[in-house]
C-alpha cells in the first residue's frame, strides 16, 4: 500500500515513532459519513492518529476532521465533558460557548480546559485539527494549573498559556490539505514545548485509577494512588481540573452517555451505569453536568458528535476522551 493511501479501513493503528515523522510509519483510519440534519446535509471525514512513543501518556489522540456543510449552512452540536483540547480551524470558524460563559466568535485557534459542562458550537464547512490533552499533557505542554482553566474556552492566539502554538493556526493549512505534513508539524510543536513534570508518576497513577470502571470512591482512589486524601485533592485540582469526587462522577456519567451515543436504539434505560441508585439519580446527575435533561439532549441532532463518537469507538475502542486509558 502506498504511503499516502488515505482509505485504510481497519480498526487498529500504530503509534507514531519517536524522532522525525515518516509518512510510511504512520497508520490511521478515515471514513466519510454523510448525514442529514434538520434539513441540512453535511459530510464528515475523520482521521485519528496516536501520539508518538516519546510523548506517550500525554494525548488522547491527534484528530483531523473535514466538515462539508452544503448550501453554505452551519450545523450545531454540543461537545460533552472532556479533557483539555487545542483545536485549529481553516475556512469556517466556530461560534462556541461553554454553559455560563460568553460566546467565543471567529477564533481559528480554540483552546479549552478540562470540562464538566457541555460546549455548544455552530460551525460551517471547515478543515480542523484537534489535539486532546491528557492531564499529563496539560502539565507538560501548557503548565498552568488545570483548575484555573476548567470549563473555559479562549482564543488561543491571544492567551499567554497557548500563544506558543498560535503559528499552527496558519501554518497547518498554508500549503493545502496534507495529513502527514500537518501531523508532523503538530508533533514537532509539542516536542519543542515539552517540559519535565515533577508529579508525572502521581498523575499517571491517579489517571489510571480514575478510568478504572471499578473505582467508585475517593477513599479507594487515594488508596490506589498511595496518597493522603488532601494530597489527592490538591493533585487532582491542579492537574485534572476538578476535585476527585467530581472526576469519578464525570466518569460514571460519561460511561452512560457514551454508551447511549453509540447505541443504535438510543435507549437511556438500557445503558445507565449500574452505580446509579436509580433512574432519578442519573437524571439529576445528567442535569447537573449537561444543564438539560436526558430527554432534551436526546431530542437534539448531533451531526458532528454522533459521527465522531461512532468512528472513534470503531477505531480506538473508546467513544470519548474521558474513557481513554493513559
Amino acid at each position: 500500500m502506498a504511503d499516502r493511501d488515505l482509505s485504510i479501513e481497519r480498526s487498529a493503528y500504530s503509534p507514531v515513532p519517536a524522532g522525525p515523522v515518516s509518512t510510511s510509519a504512520i497508520s490511521s483510519v478515515s471514513r466519510a459519513a454523510a448525514r442529514r440534519v434538520a434539513g441540512t446535509e453535511c459530510e464528515i471525514d475523520l482521521r485519528f492518529f496516536v501520539a508518538p512513543a516519546d510523548l506517550e501518556g500525554c494525548f488522547t489522540t491527534f484528530y483531523r476532521m473535514d466538515l462539508t456543510v452544503y448550501d453554505g449552512s452551519t450545523v450545531v452540536d454540543y461537545l460533552q465533558p472532556e479533557w483539555g483540547n487545542l483545536r485549529f480551524f481553516s475556512n469556517s470558524t466556530p461560534d462556541c460557548r461553554i454553559h455560563g460563559s460568553p460566546t467565543l466568535v471567529g477564533a481559528d485557534f480554540v483552546a479549552t480546559g478540562p470540562s464538566s459542562l457541555p460546549l455548544r458550537f455552530e460551525l460551517g464547512t471547515t478543515r480542523m485539527w484537534g489535539v486532546g490533552l491528557f492531564p499529563l499533557g496539560w502539565a507538560k505542554f501548557i503548565g498552568i494549573p488545570a483548575m484555573d482553566f476548567a470549563n473555559r474556552a479562549v482564543e488561543g492566539t491571544s492567551h499567554p498559556a497557548f500563544n506558543a502554538f498560535a503559528p499552527l493556526a496558519h501554518d497547518l493549512f498554508r500549503d493545502g490539505a496534507d495529513d502527514y505534513a500537518e501531523l508532523a508539524m503538530l508533533i514537532e510543536a509539542f516536542r519543542a514545548r515539552a517540559r519535565p513534570v515533577r508529579d508525572e508518576a502521581a498523575i499517571r497513577s491517579v489517571h489510571a485509577a480514575i478510568v478504572d470502571t471499578e473505582m467508585v470512591s475517593v477513599v479507594e482512589l487515594a488508596d490506589r494512588a498511595g496518597m493522603a486524601a488532601r494530597t489527592l485533592e490538591r493533585l487532582c485540582r491542579r492537574h485534572f481540573g476538578f476535585p476527585p469526587k467530581l472526576l469519578l462522577r464525570r466518569q460514571r456519567l460519561m460511561r452512560t452517555v457514551s454508551a447511549y451515543m453509540v447505541d443504535p436504539n438510543r435507549n437511556w434505560s438500557k445503558v445507565i451505569d449500574g452505580r446509579y441508585h436509580d433512574q432519578a439519580h442519573f437524571v439529576r446527575e445528567f442535569q447537573q453536568f449537561f444543564q438539560m435533561t436526558p430527554s432534551e439532549y436526546a431530542s437534539m441532532d448531533h451531526p458532528v458528535l454522533a459521527a465522531f463518537m461512532a468512528e472513534r469507538k470503531r477505531i480506538l475502542g473508546s467513544p470519548a476522551q474521558t474513557l481513554d486509558r493513559p
